[in-house]
């Protein structure tokens, strides 16, 4: 059972995603917030298993609460809910601490597709947003010729790549041909040098920067 904390200033919205959760045995919504004060105040208060965190909040906006929630509660995974693609705030966002990020106009299939994904390692991104910046980034490529971060060795994106596949430590190693300790030092080498703090944050950066294909339906 995941326990979700919606956090939307629409309280109309925040009721529709709570009527279609109520109908799924294995998500129950166990509380909502308008702002940011009041999703940092609940999180602490009941633990969240994910949180479903709209960008666009009164006050301080979500990028910021998911900063805070994160630093407060940090097992607690958020997911962000945008109306807008936009590729910068998807970056500040993962850097903040989320490890999703979907459009609100998600068919309600793929958005618990998406969210169930998360007991598999897999970071929930709209199939729009991540189409539309590795566009971005290709255009980048042609016009500068140039590498998409020196910074990344051959081998830690071959193993981000396998990552971003849902290929536990014990596979990649396989397919590597290398040691499972060698893959959790590329994973910490990874983490540090893109400043995240999970490998489904990983690989959702990866995503959104095209490094890796996306992989799945």
């Amino acid at each position: 059972m995941w326990r979700l904390l919606l956090v939307d200033d629409h309280a109309l919205f925040r009721e529709g995603l709570e009527g279609l959760l109520a109908y799924q045995d294995d998500f129950k919504v166990v509380g909502q917030a308008e702002d940011a004060q009041g999703a940092l105040a609940l999180a602490q208060e009941v633990r969240p298993d994910v949180v479903l965190m709209d960008v666009d909040l009164p006050g301080d906006d979500g990028i910021s609460a998911t900063r805070r929630i994160k630093a407060a509660v940090p097992d607690a995974t958020v997911v962000m809910l945008t109306a807008y693609d936009d590729s910068d705030r998807l970056l500040q966002a993962l850097k903040a601490g989320a490890q999703g990020y979907l459009l609100k106009n998600i068919r309600s299939t793929e958005l618990l597709d998406q969210l169930r994904g998360l007991a598999a390692g897999e970071a929930p991104i709209s199939r729009r947003i991540a189409t539309r910046m590795l566009e971005e980034l290709r255009r980048g490529q042609d016009a500068e010729g140039t590498e998409p971060d020196a910074k990344m060795s051959v081998r830690e994106l071959e193993v981000l790549e396998l990552v971003a596949a849902r290929l536990q430590n014990k596979q990649i190693a396989e397919r590597l041909v290398i040691s499972e300790h060698t893959v959790k030092n590329h994973l910490k080498n990874i983490l540090s040098k893109l400043q995240l703090r999970s490998r489904r944050q990983a690989a959702a950066y990866g995503l959104a920067r095209g490094w890796v294909r996306p992989h799945g339906p």
